[in-house]
């Protein structure tokens, strides 16, 4: 609080400001920078701290603060306190302390409207960026910017703040703004560091929770208002300033999940996903406030809130991991996350970032990892985001035909800037280290490595070096990470090494099979023989790259119709034809991927706005389905022949697929000393008695069989209907005779086998 200045202390002072015989108003007029000052006053500074805070000069300390809507402003030292005299009516302030050397001083202001305030002046602070830092970020090499990056709570000086940085290398001049400043951008006027293009500044007294955007003027002397692009936090849409947040106050407890995932992540351990869109997946009914106008956000479950359902839930179907489609944020519910404009901020939608890393350790403790989607492929155009960042091309290519997706509407990341790559590779390991994601799936990588996503148009070899060099980082320092490609092309070694010349993800989303098993299951059974290998087809290509069989969220959109609707016949036939198909997908190699709603057999077509059809339960077929599912699941677990050597072609061997009139399929897996058999007819005809040859004198028990009543089949678990024939079959010496219903697999597990005497070589 500022007092008024006695007249004998304002006397006193002048006169130690009297110095050769000139006055104090001479003295400061000399001192100066009439440029610079019109600069600070029509916020153009890009480098403010030359002129603003305390300066040793050969006549003592000088003073400069610049404080728009201020009528007095004082400098105090210990405690006497300086009037500060009106340099520029736009409230440019100064004072010369004769014969001072530099010492920590406050400023006492008193407003227009009547307002005092004492605060810490934010230009009496040095630097946070060292020379070696900025070189690291300026080539693309700084993997930990974030800690510098966006805005973070800290003491500096034994003074508690908030330390902003944001890079614009192309902006005239960045200023933090808030309501701490009225939003007014002439306030605080950041300091350019060099020629990095990076602009910080350290403001005394904010806090955690704190709204700030930064306001950009571009070189046309425009100003913009920006959203932090390295902001841990931001306002609930439509709104979308970004919020300060600490990220070092939550308590972790997942340490023994931690220590143990890198088994977890084994390539011979079982993988199995689900994919899930938190928004959607539960929903609260939407609160109304005391005008009956909806509360924004009110129909979102919080993290904690979320957290155990789906933890439950998950362990109940036998799901290893889920996968949460983008968290990060992004302003259109309808975007269902893919439209990111905070990279570095979990949506608010669902809480503060302390509510998803309490999230996140609750999955673990519960033994349930979590994959992260995440977009390196491209970026909306809103205004607040990264699109023209400073009034230039920043993260984008200026180029539209280098720089724009033709068909989404959005920006491609320019992959040759070191500093956007840097953004993006940073970005994940962000995800990996603060908030212990245990997957990254990148989203849409065809349509970064092609330009523009069109393999005709040829690679953007900067996009493959960026995957390469970002794969290679991330599996260095998070070796247990899983790293998965979405990729519908062809493009080689996705899954690689990257030494060997691969991209080095862990595993690639195998489209081919997902579009061709559907088809098949979409097609009438009458037709089914003319496309019986389309379902075998998959085994020709499938050691080329370690792959993850996707069932994801974009097959049940957009018209597409939901698994079971995709399914032929009318409701009840569809049932059956649906346990038949995921029992192919979970008895064929690779990893499993599901979405949510498919589980129970969900007909209406996802949709962001409503939650899961959840009373579908209710009803007999949709339950049992729902059981089926979770046994099949917990099979692919609990045996290691469906998982272990899953990547080696030894492992698996066709024994019926050459039965395209019967519409039957036949096959072995092996690995860990353990071999699992399935036959499988996807004909609408009933087989009585159906044979398949067996390699070796097998003993079964039978496992699964989609068909049984509890499961809403015809068949009871105590009729056996099947049995192994020792007598010759198709040059075997032992056949399994079976019945098989319509649209039906059996699972059968070996549990002996009774190899042949071996003949005695003789000694010659």
């Amino acid at each position: 609080m500022i007092g008024k200045f006695e007249k004998s202390q304002f006397l006193s002072n002048f006169r130690l400001y009297i110095l050769g015989g000139l006055s104090m108003d001479q003295v400061l007029y000399d001192l100066m920078d009439w440029a610079g000052i019109e600069e600070i006053v029509y916020s153009e500074a890009a480098n403010p701290e030359r002129l603003l805070g305390a300066h040793e000069v050969e006549e003592g300390l000088l003073i400069q603060v610049f404080m728009p809507h201020a009528v007095a402003v004082a400098a105090k030292v210990g405690s006497k306190s300086y009037p500060m005299e009106l340099q520029d009516e736009a409230g440019y302030y100064a004072v010369l302390l004769h014969g001072k050397k530099m010492s920590k001083y406050l400023l006492e202001i008193t407003y227009d409207n009547g307002t005092t305030e004492e605060l810490q002046d934010p230009y009496a602070f040095p630097s946070q960026f060292t020379d070696a830092e900025l070189k690291k970020f300026d080539a693309g090499i700084y993997y930990d910017v974030y800690r510098k990056m966006g805005a973070h709570p800290m003491t500096i000086d034994g003074v508690n703040g908030v330390y902003f940085a944001v890079w614009a290398p192309c902006a005239m001049r960045v200023s933090v703004v808030g309501d701490f400043n009225m939003w007014d951008g002439r306030r605080h006027q950041m300091k350019r560091l060099g020629d990095s293009g990076v602009f910080e500044l350290f403001m005394p007294g904010l806090k955690a929770g704190t709204l700030y955007k930064y306001e950009i003027k571009n070189h046309r002397g425009e100003p913009m208002l920006k959203s932090d692009p390295y902001g841990n936090y931001s306002e609930l849409r439509p709104d979308n300033a970004s919020i300060v947040w600490d990220l070092e106050q939550f308590t972790w407890s997942d340490e023994v999940w931690m220590k143990n995932r890198e088994l977890e992540a084994a390539k011979d351990k079982p993988l199995s996903i689900y994919e899930l869109h938190l928004g959607s997946w539960m929903r609260h009914e939407l609160k109304l406030d005391e005008d009956g106008e909806p509360v924004t956000g009110s129909e979102f479950y919080n993290y904690r809130e979320i957290a155990p359902k789906l933890a439950e839930y998950v362990k109940k179907l036998g799901y290893t991991h889920v996968e949460l489609m983008p968290v990060m944020e992004h302003p259109l519910d309808e975007s269902w996350g893919y439209q990111v404009t905070g990279y570095y901020a979990p949506t608010s939608r669902y809480g503060t970032p302390d509510d998803f890393m309490y999230f996140m350790n609750y999955m673990h403790e519960q033994g349930i990892g979590v994959i992260l989607d995440w977009v390196p492929a491209h970026f909306p155009r809103d205004a607040h985001g990264l699109a023209c960042f400073d009034g230039s091309c920043v993260y984008e290519h200026q180029d539209p035909r280098q720089g724009a997706h033709p068909h989404w509407g959005t920006l491609i990341y320019n992959y040759g800037r070191p500093q956007v790559t840097n953004f993006l590779i940073a970005n994940a390991l962000f995800w990996a280290k603060q908030y212990h994601a245990d997957g990254i799936r990148m989203d849409a990588i065809s349509r970064a490595i092609y330009w523009q996503g069109d393999p005709a148009r040829g690679f953007n070899l900067n996009a493959v070096e960026f995957l390469q060099y970002m794969n290679q980082g991330l599996k260095c320092m998070h070796p247990s990470v899983i790293l998965a490609a979405e990729d519908s092309t062809s493009f080689p070694k996705v899954t690689d090494p990257v030494d060997r010349g691969g991209l080095g993800f862990d595993y690639k989303w195998d489209m081919g099979f997902m579009n061709d098993t559907l088809r098949f299951f979409q097609t009438a059974p009458v037709y089914r023989p003319y496309d019986y290998h389309k379902l075998s087809f998959s085994m020709m290509y499938f050691y080329s790259d370690l792959f993850l069989l996707p069932f994801s969220h974009d097959e049940v959109v957009h018209g597409k119709a939901t698994i079971i609707q995709k399914m032929f016949g009318d409701y009840e036939i569809k049932f059956p034809q649906a346990k038949a198909f995921y029992a192919y997908v979970y008895m064929h190699p690779g990893k499993k991927l599901n979405f949510m709603g498919n589980e129970f057999a969900q007909f209406r077509e996802w949709d962001e706005t409503r939650e899961q059809d959840w009373d579908l339960l209710k009803y007999p077929l949709h339950d049992a389905f729902q059981r089926f599912y979770a046994k099949l699941s917990h099979l692919y677990l609990e045996e290691p022949a469906l998982y272990d050597g899953e990547y080696n072609s030894d492992c698996f061997g066709w024994l019926e697929v050459d039965a395209a009139d019967y519409v039957t399929y036949a096959w072995e897996r092996k690995a860990s000393g353990q071999t699992i058999v399935t036959v499988m007819n996807l004909s609408d005809q009933f087989w009585k008695d159906f044979r398949v040859a067996l390699p070796e004198q097998y003993e079964l028990t039978e496992l699964l069989n989609t068909d049984w009543e509890e499961f809403g089949g015809n068949t009871k678990p105590e009729d056996q209907n099947w049995s192994v024939e020792n007598k010759p079959y198709k040059k075997k010496e032992q056949a399994l005779c079976l019945d098989l219903p319509p649209f039906t697999a059996r699972i059968f597990k070996v549990k002996s086998v009774k190899h042949a005497a071996l003949k005695k070589t003789p000694k010659k």
